[in-house]
């Protein structure tokens, strides 16, 4: 993260009257951190850039039982369209099942951005302000208005750099969840990679997801994932970028999922799904 000379904080106190008495306009705060967020997710878009992805399953003492690392490429075709494609997927896990959703979260929800387009879809609270690091934030809390069918939403807690605007840190998880298809709370920190804009660069999720219940007896599962991200370019018109050889298609789920990553089986199908999606299933015992 960016580091702020004790020369330069002592300075912005002066300029700005940092401390228990500066007057905060948090609804003018929002309104200019998210117009950042809108500059930082079209200049995100024009990148290229590699994610690696480990998913682990623990045993009650931490210890990992399970593992499964994907590397996915961000990349443009000649025709300037950006996709993505898995280069490596090696591993298993047994007991619980990658489902597009997690993918997906993976791909677009950690690292998450908070532009003026999605301020309508989000109820945002200003909670004061921290430090983090060596940045002073201010910090919000955010959850989703209402919960649109097939739509995924982040909730939780986000902290804006009060120089910068931008969202240097969230913590929450994505929402909601699908029947037993359950999803892990993480956190997403940020660094400056262009010298201007904040890029996601790693994300971890360390959480225990309980599937089950009701007329069925619930299982508690301690999942595990860590994201990092690297190699980023700026793809421009007339450049050509290098991609890393494909290493085999995905290794095949259990269930047919176009794009796996994590959750597990059930013993039966989870009631009032809406999702379309076969569920992730319930875990077997250790």
């Amino acid at each position: 993260m960016k580091k702020n000379s004790p020369i330069t904080l002592f300075l912005l106190f002066l300029a700005t009257g940092s401390g228990a008495g500066a007057k905060v306009d948090p609804q003018d705060i929002i309104k200019r951190f998210a117009q950042k967020e809108s500059e930082f997710r079209e200049v995100w878009q024009q990148y290229t850039y590699t994610q690696d992805i480990v998913f682990q399953v623990l045993t009650r003492t931490g210890r990992v039982r399970e593992q499964r690392e994907m590397t996915i490429e961000i990349f443009f075709t000649s025709d300037g369209e950006r996709q993505h494609r898995i280069v490596y997927d090696r591993g298993r896990l047994e007991s619980v099942i990658l489902t597009r959703e997690d993918l997906d979260d993976a791909l677009n929800l950690q690292p998450f951005a908070l532009t003026t387009e999605d301020l309508p879809e989000y109820e945002i609270k200003y909670k004061g302000q921290e430090q983090v690091d060596e940045l002073n934030c201010y910090v919000f809390d955010v959850k989703p208005k209402r919960i649109r069918r097939n739509r995924r939403y982040f909730r939780g807690r986000i902290w804006v750099d009060d120089l910068d605007l931008q969202i240097v840190m969230t913590k929450g998880k994505a929402v909601p969840d699908l029947g037993n298809n359950k999803f892990p709370a993480f956190e997403t920190l940020r660094q400056q990679v262009d010298g201007k804009y904040w890029f996601p660069t790693w994300s971890e999720a360390d959480d225990i997801l309980v599937f089950g219940g009701g007329f069925r007896r619930s299982r508690r599962v301690h999942v595990r994932e860590l994201i990092t991200y690297s190699n980023f370019k700026r793809f421009e018109v007339g450049t050509s970028i290098k991609f890393g050889e494909v290493v085999g298609e995905p290794e095949p789920q259990p269930e047919p999922t176009p794009e796996p990553q994590a959750k597990p089986a059930p013993e039966s199908e989870p009631e009032g799904s809406a999702d379309s999606n076969p569920p992730a299933q319930e875990p077997a015992p250790e």
